[in-house]
């Protein structure tokens, strides 16, 4: 990994004289991104931090931290400041540099509850309330970029869980560098920077910058899909194949989200309300897959799987006389006048 060469990628894609979100949990690998966006000079930030109240005090202790966390950065940041040439006469350069300070946004759900009631994971119903909490800060500060930590290590992780649960390479190619999802009308584009830096490497960081940070407990619990892939399966594949997979696996996962967003820029735009089933059925099989996922998504659908779609495929079918089918939360899909719509 050259920090250099992801520093250059990201100076040129996301300059740091603009204003963006950063999700902070307090953990090891957000507090890192915090500290390194900082030092490339990215100065208007608003650190975003979600209270999953799963962990009693311990959740409270989370966002107490990070708030302490951003007060001692803001003071380093008004005291540089303060010590730039111009500071003492006015100048313009000076005001904004002495305005620039990290904003927190703080929020909580019950994660526990709202994924009985949506009947989702945790893990799953964790990372829906967080995005919806990121959406929903994006539109009052008007800023739609948001920085996360995910690194190679999660790239890897997730495309093992997506792979098992038999995803298409849609799935698979689920977490890029640069992503935008909609979410509640808001269209969040999604920056990872360290998405090619491992769990190691950042470890190292966290320890030459003698970083602190928040240790979550439950990473050692085995229930969640992901902590028995990171602690058990992967550990068990690379005894079995008697070298590391993770490279591997990471650059497999590179290759599909290159292919993935070469296959979206083919497909026609997904704002339509309504799908033409004359022109769905034009195309060829794989990407009418692709299609009604993109279409779906638009529409603000989530856990979608392979059935969901072939449901929806199958109302472009000349011969079926099938003109609705089931969709995730409650949500249907229907054929009507040679149209597919959602309600």
């Amino acid at each position: 990994m050259n920090w250099i060469q992801i520093r250059t990628k990201l100076l040129r894609s996301v300059p740091p004289d603009a204003r963006y979100l950063i999700g902070v949990s307090g953990g090891r690998d957000s507090v890192a991104l915090l500290h390194w966006l900082i030092s490339l000079g990215y100065k208007d930030l608003t650190v975003c931090h979600l209270n999953h109240r799963l962990r009693g005090r311990s959740s409270d202790a989370d966002a107490r931290f990070v708030k302490r966390l951003l007060e001692r950065y803001n003071q380093e940041l008004a005291g540089n400041a303060l010590r730039l040439p111009g500071a003492r006469t006015g100048k313009r350069n000076a005001r904004r540099a002495t305005a620039c300070r990290i904003q927190f946004e703080v929020a909580s759900a019950n994660i526990r509850a709202l994924g009985k009631k949506q009947k989702m994971s945790v893990e799953t119903a964790a990372r829906e309330a967080r995005y919806a909490f990121f959406a929903e800060t994006a539109r009052r500060r008007n800023c739609r970029t948001i920085f996360v930590a995910h690194h190679a290590d999660d790239l890897v992780e997730t495309f093992l869980i997506n792979l098992f649960r038999g995803a298409g390479s849609a799935g698979l190619a689920a977490m890029r560098e640069i992503s935008t999802r909609r979410i509640d009308d808001v269209d969040l584009t999604i920056v990872r920077p360290f998405l090619c830096v491992w769990r190691k490497e950042i470890d190292h960081y966290v320890r030459d910058h003698r970083l602190r940070f928040r240790e979550d407990a439950t990473n050692e619990d085995l229930t969640p899909v992901r902590n028995r892939i990171r602690r058990r399966i992967i550990p068990y594949l690379e005894k079995m194949h008697g070298r590391n997979i993770r490279q591997n696996i990471w650059r497999t996962a590179i290759i599909a989200a290159d292919e993935e967003k070469w296959i979206e820029s083919e497909l026609r735009d997904s704002t339509h309300a309504d799908l033409s089933v004359v022109k769905l059925r034009a195309l060829p099989v794989a990407l009418q897959r692709r299609a009604i996922l993109k279409w779906l998504r638009a529409r603000n659908i989530s856990n979608l799987g392979f059935d969901a779609i072939e449901r929806v495929r199958s109302l472009a079918d000349g011969d079926s006389r099938i003109a609705k089918v089931n969709l995730p939360e409650n949500r249907h899909a229907r054929r009507r006048a040679g149209r597919i719509f959602v309600e």
